[in-house]
């Protein structure tokens, strides 16, 4: 399969959300981002309070739901419903990954922020039993998290007939252009399932060669149609209202809030996923084993479309930092209690051909995109404005951070 590259960024044709190019060789995702210096952003901003505003409540009740975790957009997100002038619920999904850090950015919003937070700590028996099946049956550990932070909004709005849900950006928005900001989609309960959850709701993880029981997947049920048409549920994303800037975003959050951030082995960008040891680890290798790239190659797409890096210096990075073995696999193992070499066995038996060539039995060559993307010219790796801010460290005692049980 021969791939195409952007011009502009690093995505290429095989880009699991999916992605076109254009007759000039620009990929949808780039053209899409055009947008955000072409819309009249203070009319679409008019828009969202216009839209927020039939959601505030008459009985000093919550006005609507944002997930939160210890990272990522979170303090940006919750920053802006107080200025909008909400009273919302927040809800934390927890990982069970979690970080020091992470663990304190918690905190820190909960505290700076003033609001109440419901946390959902599914019984990490259970957790690791869907690890287990996820991770053996498609490679991925991340699929219990990603469900359960998903779902646990929308089952908070039924129960509590919170009906408005306020997400941040739209991963398929902003990675490859799935949409116009100004189709302003919505969070359904497909796209979810499609690209969130790579085609497996809870139920489909239920098989007779494996022990997972109803009860386990339970907490992970999204509400039938019927219960949430009835309640209204509706879940927006910001990114559609607002012209969508993670990095300045973040460094915005730094200086009114602290938010904490680290250094990482496998990217430069120290500011997202920092509540979770493994996102930029074991999760980021299984996806350079499956895809052909890793979390770096986003990031950095991303920040040249912003004109913070050039195309040249962003692949020279990426080809620096994307095969670096990943760190705490130790960690994961002692969690999941299976040993180093069943780990590796199973992780690499994802490993994709497209991709990766086998030299013999315990050794495959990488053949991804930065190696297909080829090098144009000579220039240094980074521009001087280009930068990020780095204000702790982990602790030495390196240990998931866990907290409660049920709902807290």
């Amino acid at each position: 399969m021969k791939i195409i590259f952007c011009k502009n960024c690093l995505y290429g044709s095989t880009h699991p959300l999916g992605i076109t190019f254009d007759n000039n060789g620009i990929c949808s995702g780039c053209t899409v981002h055009k947008e955000k210096y072409t819309l009249d952003w203070r009319s679409r901003f008019s828009k969202l309070s216009k839209v927020i505003a039939q959601y505030r409540s008459r009985k000093n009740n919550y006005d609507c739901i944002i997930p939160i975790t210890g990272a990522q957009d979170s303090y940006f997100i919750v920053h802006t419903a107080k200025k909008l002038g909400l009273k919302p619920l927040l809800v934390c999904y927890n990982k069970y990954f979690n970080t020091d850090v992470g663990i304190k950015n918690l905190s820190n919003l909960r505290i700076k922020f003033n609001l109440d937070v419901l946390f959902q700590n599914v019984n990490p028996n259970t957790v690791k039993k869907i690890t287990r099946e996820t991770l053996s049956r498609f490679g991925n550990i991340y699929w219990p998290i990603i469900a359960g932070h998903t779902v646990f909004p929308v089952q908070i709005s039924i129960k509590y007939k919170i009906p408005l849900i306020i997400w941040g950006a739209h991963q398929g928005i902003e990675q490859v252009g799935m949409n116009s900001h100004e189709d302003e989609v919505e969070m359904s309960r497909r796209y979810r399932k499609d690209h969130d959850l790579f085609g497996y709701e809870a139920e489909d993880l239920l098989m007779i060669s494996n022990n997972l029981k109803e009860a386990d997947i339970y907490q992970y049920l999204y509400p039938d149609d019927y219960t949430l048409k009835k309640n209204s549920t509706r879940g927006i994303y910001l990114g559609n209202y607002i012209p969508w800037d993670t990095k300045k975003q973040h460094e915005l959050m730094i200086k009114i809030y602290n938010y904490k951030t680290i250094n990482f082995i496998r990217t430069i960008d120290c500011y997202d996923y920092v509540d979770c040891f493994n996102y930029m680890n074991i999760h980021d290798l299984l996806k350079i084993y499956k895809h052909g790239y890793s979390k770096i190659t986003d990031q950095l797409s991303r920040e040249i479309r912003f004109g913070r890096i050039d195309r040249e210096s962003a692949l020279k990075v990426v080809k620096k930092f994307e095969k670096r073995k990943p760190k705490f696999t130790k960690l994961f193992c002692d969690w999941l209690d299976v040993d180093y070499k069943s780990l590796n066995f199973v992780t690499e038996s994802f490993i994709n051909l497209l991709f990766w060539k086998k030299i013999n039995l315990d050794n495959f060559k990488f053949m991804g995109w930065s190696y297909l993307n080829k090098l144009q010219s000579k220039k240094k790796i980074i521009k001087k404005k280009f930068s990020y801010t780095v204000n702790t460290k982990l602790k030495n005692n390196l240990n998931y951070i866990t907290f409660g049980k049920g709902f807290s």
